[in-house]
């Protein structure tokens, strides 16, 4: 099956890329979820808008990366969530959480889908984060969970 991705997708393509996977992938997947529409010649047309917006979004180039990778590297970000007496939280940090903390300690805008949470964050303390800036570039972000 041909599809246009609109999102990223992990170990498949950026918005705009053109691929080809198997029928059910796409059919129960991709599509269903807003990841990607079936190409078709009128949707390659829409490539191009989607090309522009990505490029708006993302870092530009590597040194770019490099440098947005320093400043987040250099931080250590402190996100305030509830807990409970053993320090045990009502839920676990999300990754929309570790963004919105991110931009308000004043690092970059971050897609959520580029942080990446090896274990679920379920209690306060230090923890660390990583985040792919550029597809050649990844920054690990200290991540301080306190509780409030």
């Amino acid at each position: 099956m041909k599809l246009i991705l609109t999102h990223e997708v992990t170990n498949l393509g950026a918005p705009g890329d053109i691929v080809e996977v198997k029928d059910g992938y796409g059919r129960n997947y991709l599509q269903p979820r807003g990841l990607a529409m079936r190409w078709s010649k009128g949707a390659e047309k829409q490539i191009s808008s989607i090309k522009k917006a990505r490029q708006v979004r993302d870092v530009r180039d590597v040194s770019q990366a490099e440098e947005v990778k320093g400043r987040l590297e250099a931080s250590t970000v402190a996100l305030t969530v509830h807990a409970g007496g053993g320090g045990r939280l009502f839920g676990a940090v999300t990754v929309a959480d570790i963004a919105s903390a991110i931009k308000a300690a004043g690092g970059p805008d971050i897609d959520k889908r580029r942080i990446e949470v090896g274990q679920p964050i379920k209690n306060v303390g230090e923890h660390t984060v990583d985040v792919r800036v550029h597809p050649d570039v990844s920054a690990t972000v200290r991540l301080e969970v306190v509780a409030g």
